[in-house]
């Protein structure tokens, strides 16, 4: 029991910390693409 519960923790830590990964991956290409619109209107 006490094993499960270890090997569970850790793929919630795992995918916690992917997650975490992604998100900012996502925010910067979002912001290089606002940067990118911010450019064409100057």
């Amino acid at each position: 029991m006490m094993r499960m519960l270890t090997i569970t923790i850790a793929f919630i830590a795992a995918f916690g910390l992917s997650a975490c990964n992604t998100m900012q991956g996502l925010g910067k290409d979002v912001q290089s693409g606002g940067e990118a619109l911010e450019k064409q209107a100057k």
